[in-house]
């Protein structure tokens, strides 16, 4: 059998072993948990490696991901968007000078500022938001 197998297996005899403390009927206990209702804190220790093991990114660096800068957003009705033409001024929701807002995969991930580097635009990242309250925000 291999290692998730195992892992598998034991998780659920957890599982069990805590739905029958609960009182559960043997029905319930035998059916898969609903993570959705899981504490974040026990997943996050569940699937945490032990601390002798290390975490092997190496799988995970080369996955593409889309990296997009937000300066602003706005409403507007149709009628008015097929009304753009070039020369258009289109009015956002922040004033100037606020930060731009990075977003990876459409997450917001930091804010940060617009430089010009070797004649191209760049971001200089003002505040990362931590993995924590990237967390928060899915809930």
């Amino acid at each position: 059998m291999s290692d998730t197998t195992d892992k598998d297996s034991d998780v659920m005899d957890e599982w069990a072993a805590a739905m029958a403390e609960a009182g559960a009927t043997e029905e319930q206990s035998a059916a898969k948990p609903d993570v959705r209702k899981a504490p974040l804190k026990d997943l996050q220790d569940e699937h945490r490696p032990p601390p002798s093991e290390e975490v092997n990114l190496d799988v995970i660096l080369d996955v593409p991901v889309t990296i997009s800068l937000e300066i602003g957003r706005t409403k507007i009705s149709i009628r008015n968007l097929l009304q753009l033409n070039q020369g258009s001024v289109v009015e956002l929701d922040r004033l100037a000078g606020e930060p731009l807002d990075v977003m990876v995969n459409g997450t917001l991930i930091a804010h940060g500022e617009v430089v010009v580097v070797n004649e191209k635009y760049g971001i200089r990242l003002t505040d990362v938001i931590s993995p924590m309250e990237r967390v928060k925000k899915l809930k």
